[in-house]
This record gives C-alpha cells, structure tokens and sequence, in this order.
C-alpha cells in the first residue's frame, strides 16, 4: 500500500500514536497554563511566560539533554518514577511522547491563550452573577467559547510531534518499532546507501500528514464558531 515499506509503515504507527498520547497528556494542563497566563497577575508571570515557551527558542538537542538528565534511569525524577511507579521514561516510546509534548506544548498553550484572552469577561461576569460558581462558569461559558483555540492548538501540536526529531532522539534515542519516528526513519533512510527514495516517500507522507491535520484544525474551528455565532 502507497509503496511503503514495514519499516515507514511502523515508523508512521508509531509517529501517530506518540503524538496521540503526547497530545492527549498535554491538553489539560495547556488549557490550565493558557487560563493562568491570561486571567491571572502574579509575581514572575513573565518569567513564567518565557519558561513555558521556552522550547520554542531552545536547540531541541538542549531540550532533549535536560529530559534526559531529569528524566533518565539516573536522574531525580526518573529515579523516583522507576522506584515507586515501575515506570520508565528512557528510551521508549513513553518517553517519546514526553519530548514530543515537551516541544509542542507552547503551541497548544498558545493558541489556548490568545482564545481565551478573546473571550468576552462580561458574559462570565453575568453567570456569576446568576449564581454560577467559578468553575461551573468556566466549564459552561469559558470552555465552549475556547473551543475553536483549543482544537486549533490541539491539532497544531499534533502536527509539531509528528515532525519531532532533536529531543526525541537526545532523549530517547533511535530504536526500530519502540522510538523510531517518522522524523528518525527519514533520517535513517538518509543515512542508508539507496535510501533517498524512502526519504523522499516519507518526506512526502509527514507533509501530506501534517496538512490534513492543519486542515482539519481550520475546518473544526470554523464550524465551532459557526456554533456559537448561532
């Protein structure tokens, strides 16, 4: 099918579900970060800003050395997770997902923010003042009216784990059917002697991939705010 090899066809499963998980993990806790950085003020809200975009201007090799340092068998964190959650993060494809969520997460939290800052307060002002609690407000009327930004974000971010190379390959390596992404089979493949025709079928995949996805990110929002125009 489409001339594929098992190696690309395992390298495009594995690319999908990572950037699944990873998405799915990073969902809550951008919309969490998205609410604080546009209601809240706060001491360091700047510092905090720019900690939570950060892996947008880091070298992602840098990102994927610090994951590796506190997240690998060795390291603070992933030392407590194997010793008291039996749960490894190096070199698998967990933690994979954790680099590509990493990376992609001020996407997410971005398009969230810049949504939600777009909200007109005075609408959750009128449910508190019928008697909506804070977080019945912001499920019933903040959440709906971010949707667009949040599918928008969501759907940007999956595009961004599919592309992921630099920290997922500092972190958690190059291993066939465990880490070996779309990004790391082509890379793989170019490292092969006749591999450039692979490459290039691969190349070709993770653009068309990557389009449906921002295709489908416009038309969801789109028809979101299609909704609460009606």
């Amino acid at each position: 099918m489409l001339g594929l090899t098992s190696m690309e066809w395992e390298a495009l499963r594995l690319s999908l579900w990572i950037s699944s998980w990873a998405v799915a993990v990073s969902v809550p806790f951008g919309i969490l970060v998205a609410w604080i950085l546009a209601r809240l003020r706060f001491p360091g809200k700047s510092i905090f800003d720019g900690i939570v975009h950060l892996p947008l201007v880091l070298p992602p090799v840098v990102t994927g050395y610090v994951l590796l340092v506190l997240f690998g068998r060795k390291g603070p964190l992933g030392a407590f997770l194997q010793d008291h959650l039996g749960v490894t993060l190096a070199f698998n494809w967990k933690g994979a997902a954790l680099a590509a969520a990493v990376m992609a997460f001020p996407l997410l939290v971005r398009a969230v923010r810049l949504s939600m800052e777009s909200v007109d307060q005075e609408l959750e002002a009128a449910a508190r003042t019928l008697g909506a609690g804070p977080l019945r407000v912001f499920f019933t009327v903040t959440l709906p009216l971010v949707a667009p930004g949040i599918i928008s974000g969501l759907i940007l971010a999956f595009a961004r784990c599919l592309g992921e190379f630099g920290a997922t390959i500092t972190f958690v390596s190059n291993i066939p059917g465990e880490t070996r992404t779309l990004s790391l089979a082509l890379y793989t493949l170019t490292q092969m002697p006749d591999g450039e025709t692979g490459a290039m079928r691969l190349c070709l995949l993770s653009a068309g991939v990557a389009m449906v996805a921002m295709v489908l990110s416009e038309m969801a929002a789109r028809r979101f705010s299609r909704r609460l125009k009606g």
